[in-house]
């Protein structure tokens, strides 16, 4: 009876000391070694005069110990429920910037998608591009060349005469294409297209007629004349595009009893040059 007394009161004392853990006075992780000794040595000393069997005391020391071994392993189970927390609140962090990263790589990738299909027209812009550049240097290779601009003499006064004459331009400044012959005044298309055609014509003595004719062909396109009839000088100039087929003919003639005046200043000249062949 006294020994189970003993121990009930043993288990009173550890059951107090868990109850002052849990309501504030004194916790599980304050539960020492010592502690546990001193109610020991109460509990032998109580024993000492109730005669306590040694079995009793062995069970004391064995429970001493497991007490300490599960207040132990409980402090290790709360820190590793900590340290749980923490890798479980690491990991959803890691989760949420994996599926930031995830998100922005996937705009990355529509971005560099998008721009490839852009790359994809622009090429397909620049070769046509280049295709046409490359039609037009053939185009503009293959179209001939043709300029020419002269003037009349430098000898003065042409004219007048008795009969319609076709005016030779001597002076040659420029001639693209060989298409204006000197020798006989006549300009001859070189291929079918639209051609200018610019011309003036100046004299100085009065009361005397000036002018020019300008023939397509046997055509005579236009007249353009003026009469001195004071001591000033007088000019006549005119221009045409005209459409012409490959060997037409274009040149100037002087009408009968006219006159026209060319020096050195080049006062009377002829001009004319492909706009674009046909």
């Amino acid at each position: 009876m006294r020994s189970a007394a003993a121990f009930l009161a043993l288990l009173l004392c550890l059951y107090w000391t868990r109850a002052q853990g849990e309501s504030g006075g004194v916790t599980e992780n304050d539960i020492t070694q010592t502690e546990v000794q001193s109610e020991i040595l109460d509990v032998k000393a109580t024993s000492d005069q109730t005669n306590i069997t040694p079995d009793i005391w062995a069970e004391l020391e064995e429970l001493r110990d497991m007490v300490i071994q599960h207040s132990v392993e409980l402090r290790k189970m709360e820190k590793l429920e900590q340290e749980n927390t923490a890798i479980q609140a690491r990991l959803t962090a890691s989760e949420i910037k994996n599926a930031v990263l995830e998100a922005r790589l996937n705009t990355a990738e529509n971005v560099v998608e998008e721009l490839k299909r852009e790359n994809t027209v622009l090429e397909a812009r620049m070769s046509s591009n280049e295709l046409q550049v490359e039609e037009l240097k053939r185009e503009n290779a293959e179209q001939p060349k043709v300029a020419f601009s002269v003037g009349l003499t430098d000898a003065g006064y042409v004219g007048p005469f008795n009969t319609e004459i076709t005016l030779k331009f001597s002076k040659i400044f420029t001639n693209i294409g060989q298409a204006y012959s000197p020798t006989t005044g006549v300009f001859t298309a070189p291929v079918r297209g639209t051609y200018y055609f610019r011309f003036t014509g100046f004299e100085t003595r009065s009361s005397n007629w000036m002018g020019i004719y300008l023939y397509h062909n046997d055509k005579r396109i236009t007249i353009s004349d003026d009469i001195n009839d004071s001591h000033g000088y007088v000019s006549v100039s005119n221009g045409f595009v005209l459409q012409l087929e490959k060997g037409d003919v274009i040149y100037l003639v002087l009408p009968s009893g006219y006159l026209v005046y060319d020096s050195a200043n080049n006062r009377t000249t002829f001009s004319g040059f492909l706009l674009f062949a046909m």
